[in-house]
């Protein structure tokens, strides 16, 4: 995918935040948002966010995100279907929506130095939708404060996406003024009494809320800028009053823990690689990595940043260290393998593979790249073997139809090969291709066999 146009994705959000709230309240009287409109509001919004491709697609950081959501989820009380998303962009900032939907910047994970400090701020934003304070601010507010609305979210949305037009900016620093008292001192006070009752009964630490916000003021002064969670979530210094008062009081007694999943790091490091500043990622492993020499999170995040800028022989030097430490490590001993593979070495990274394979026997990487090991290995059969089951997976890689059909050939199954040849250039968007295979494959199959059903479906539906 194309690096994506900071100003596209601020035209785009502001557009699509306004035109939705501006349908909302300018078709019906002043009142509260349904809960059906605020689910309408929010699936639509998140629907654009996601076809245009600003949310992130990788599975073990969206798992992780929603597993935290999920553990906070049972600690409060839902009242719509959560769903939790991570926002790809270097911002700092997390914000909710009408009707359950809770997003999160890439920025802001990196930024968090524990677990309870994530959960803490998720736990707010699940107390902003539980609250319905959106639908509280559309009630109190008449037509001039729908743009003030409209802007506040859209200002969530703009938030560490890049540098908005003088014009834009003016209208959300304006508007968010405008009501950030109100906002502040009712909304974003239960939001933290709430968000702190359910952080707690998770079993994390409540103090990490102060401790997130104490960071947030770190990054203000060394980077001489306003982060924008502040723009969204206004009252900082009330805020750390009120909730130090909560710890002083409510939950003196309480203790709870930084880490109840666990993982954060090794989440961080697999995010790190969306970074557009490589090198400042790289630099900063490089500084951790000297103060903390053993440290697997931080050896295993260079190394992958490492092999994507192309330094494979450090990023293999590193991995070798990470694996040293955590030989039964499934990332650590999956990624040593394709780093070796993708070095020259297959049998090496077939042993470390197969290792792997024998850890999480469903990972499509390992199943993939063991398959590709096996074949330059000269091990066909096996490598056919798991191509088979990565089939039977239904995954999106078309790459993969090469290799089956490949695999096919070289174990003396012309037509299997014909078919998944077939197959390949008909996802490639190549019709002579894919039916010149298609037609050779078919002889090979009794007429009244499925996969022959199969080929001339195809056949048909090319010839269309």
């Amino acid at each position: 995918m194309m690096p994506l146009d900071p100003q596209k994705i601020i035209k785009y959000c502001v557009f699509v935040v306004i035109g939705l709230l501006l349908f909302l309240f300018t078709t019906r009287p002043v009142c509260a948002l349904t809960i059906e409109e605020e689910k309408k509001a929010g699936k639509e919004l998140f629907d654009k966010l996601e076809k245009h491709g600003y949310l992130e697609q990788n599975a073990r950081a969206e798992n992780y995100i929603s597993e935290l959501g999920k553990r906070l989820l049972a600690n409060s009380k839902p009242i719509f279907d959560f769903r939790f998303s991570i926002i790809k962009s270097s911002g700092i900032n997390a914000f909710a929506t009408p009707g359950g939907y809770v997003y999160v910047y890439q920025g802001l994970i990196d930024l968090v130095e524990t677990e309870s400090e994530l959960a803490g701020v998720l736990a707010h934003e699940i107390a902003h939708v539980n609250a319905r304070h959106i639908a509280s601010i559309a009630e109190k507010s008449g037509k001039i404060s729908i743009a003030t609305l409209a802007a506040i979210l859209a200002g969530a949305l703009l938030g560490g996406g890049g540098q908005a037009t003088a014009a834009i900016a003016a209208m959300t620093m304006a508007t968010a003024t405008h009501m950030s008292l109100k906002y502040s001192r009712e909304h974003e006070e239960e939001a933290d009494r709430l968000g702190m009752a359910c952080l707690v009964q998770t079993g994390y630490e409540g103090k990490a809320v102060i401790d997130f916000l104490k960071i947030m003021r770190r990054y203000e002064f060394y980077s001489n800028t306003i982060p924008s969670y502040f723009l969204t979530h206004p009252g900082t210094d009330e805020r750390i009053r009120y909730l130090d008062g909560l710890l002083q009081t409510t939950y003196r007694r309480q203790s709870g823990e930084k880490s109840v999943i666990g993982g954060l790091k090794r989440i961080q490091a697999i995010l790190s690689l969306d970074n557009k500043n490589l090198d400042a990622t790289l630099r900063k492993y490089e500084e951790d990595l000297k103060k903390n020499p053993n440290d697997l999170d931080i050896l295993y995040g260079l190394a992958l940043v490492q092999e994507k800028m192309g330094l494979i022989a450090p990023a293999l030097g590193n991995f070798q260290k990470a694996l040293q430490l955590a030989p039964e490590d499934e990332d650590i001993v999956r990624d040593t393998g394709i780093i070796y593979f993708r070095a020259g070495s297959p049998k090496e990274a077939a042993d470390l593979l197969r290792k792997a394979y024998h850890l999480n026997g469903n990972n499509q990487a390992t199943m993939s790249y063991l398959a590709q090991a096996y074949e330059a290995t000269g091990d066909s059969a096996s490598a056919l073997d798991l191509y088979r089951k990565l089939e039977m997976k239904k995954i999106d890689d078309v790459d993969i139809y090469h290799s089956i059909a490949m695999a096919y050939g070289k174990t003396n199954h012309p037509g299997e090969s014909h078919y998944n040849f077939g197959l390949f250039f008909k996802k490639k968007n190549k019709k002579d291709s894919a039916l010149f295979h298609f037609k050779a494959a078919l002889p090979y199959f009794p007429k009244d066999s499925e996969r022959a059903r199969d080929i001339e479906k195809e056949i048909k539906a090319l010839k269309k």
